[in-house]
């Protein structure tokens, strides 16, 4: 039996495993430049637990666009897709993390709010399609994005893992409250979109990371 086995690590992508947050700048920056607007300091950390459709609600009203949520969504699915698929790597150390949580004997997950295609696409290119026992997506389990914890209990459901025996791994704030309040552990990755957050992270999460060299041996 291996250090963590019966455990449970559910990971989050963008942000997390994925230095990927980058890209999301990028198409904001560049939709909305489109548009001859800048983005606002707030824009990004405002929308990162919202799911797609969601986003492209709220940005259509902040910004008074004409467009509709699907020309939005349709928008920035293309120019994301093809980052994902070519530009994107992994975290450092994320690959050699999972291995060894693989050889633990722990069983590993995704919970995420990208889009299939991103998501596909993403962990492809960098191989961490490799890993996981289960991927789960917000969109799977009904209108509630991360400041609900359903899909990280759908993800502990599916390994068929009691949800004390499970540790999430995630970059944003309301996710790390998620996680915790079924019972979770929660482990936070800094990433820069949630510079704002980072002081209540550390605070409220059970540990925090810079890479993952940093993460917990055991879950």
């Amino acid at each position: 039996m291996g250090a963590n086995s019966g455990k449970a690590a559910i990971f989050d992508l963008d942000g997390t495993l994925l230095d990927s947050m980058g890209v999301w700048d990028q198409v904001d920056i560049d939709f909305l430049g489109r548009r001859g607007i800048e983005v606002p300091d707030d824009y990004m950390s405002t929308v990162s637990s919202m799911q797609f459709r969601q986003i492209a609600e709220y940005t259509i009203k902040r910004f008074d666009l004409d467009d509709t949520p699907e020309d939005l969504m349709n928008e920035w699915t293309e120019m994301a897709t093809h980052a994902y698929a070519t530009i994107v790597e992994a975290k450092p150390h994320a690959l050699q993390y999972l291995a060894y949580l693989r050889q633990s004997g722990a069983k590993l997950a995704v919970a995420t709010t990208l889009l299939p295609s991103m998501r596909v696409a993403a962990m492809r290119h960098t191989g961490l399609d490799e890993y996981f026992d289960v991927v789960c997506s917000v969109d799977e389990v009904g209108d509630t994005g991360k400041e609900e914890p359903d899909v990280y209990l759908k993800a502990a459901q599916l390994l068929n893992v009691e949800p004390k025996n499970c540790t999430v791994f995630e970059d944003i704030l309301v996710g790390i409250r998620s996680a915790k309040s079924v019972g979770m552990h929660a482990w936070a990755m800094h990433d820069d979109s949630s510079d704002l957050d980072w002081q209540t992270i550390c605070d409220e999460a059970d540990g925090i990371m810079f890479d993952f060299s940093d993460a917990p041996v055991r879950l």
